[in-house]
């Protein structure tokens, strides 16, 4: 709760970079290699999957929230976290470097207009998940809601996975 901005604004602007880099052609550039097309999607078919089943895992776990007695992680390491876990999902790249960057592509001369929007949408996305999450978090000192929203993450990883492994490029 202590850096919401912070993991807000590396959100968000990560995904910017990676929306302008694909608009810029990076995306046609990786879809241009078929090989490292599969690499990427069954490296993110695994991941997917393995986070799928962590989240199975932990809504099945006998388990209680307890935040009282918590410290606040270091900026340094919330930092590093969001960084890792931006930058090391397979997924993030095909969503904004090769999937918004040949949507974008599209467009033409108008393309930056296209990148623009993707990226103010981005910032609200990411704000709106930060923030309502802050405003949320009464609810989530309860079990029940981490339950929910761990069979609802494993569902939405699961079929992210099987939808990326029947993708054809």
């Amino acid at each position: 709760r202590k850096h919401v901005l912070l993991v807000v604004a590396i959100c968000a602007i990560s995904d910017a970079v990676l929306i302008v880099l694909g608009v810029a052609g990076l995306g046609a550039l990786i879809s241009g290699l078929p090989w490292l097309l599969e690499i990427i999607r069954w490296f993110g078919v695994l991941y997917l999957t393995w986070f799928g089943i962590k989240s199975l895992r932990s809504a099945f776990k006998v388990q209680t929230l307890d935040a009282s007695g918590v410290q606040s992680a270091s900026a340094k390491t919330v930092v590093l976290s969001v960084l890792g876990f931006t930058f090391l999902n397979p997924h993030v790249y095909l969503d904004t470097v090769i999937l918004l960057g040949s949507i974008g592509n599209q467009f033409g001369a108008d393309k930056w207009w296209f990148a623009l929007g993707a990226v103010v949408s981005s910032f609200v996305w990411f704000s709106s998940i930060g923030f309502g999450a802050k405003a949320a978090s009464r609810f989530m000192a309860k079990p029940v809601f981490w339950k929910v929203l761990d069979i609802l993450i494993a569902a939405v990883m699961f079929s992210i996975a099987i939808m990326l492994a029947f993708y054809s490029f």
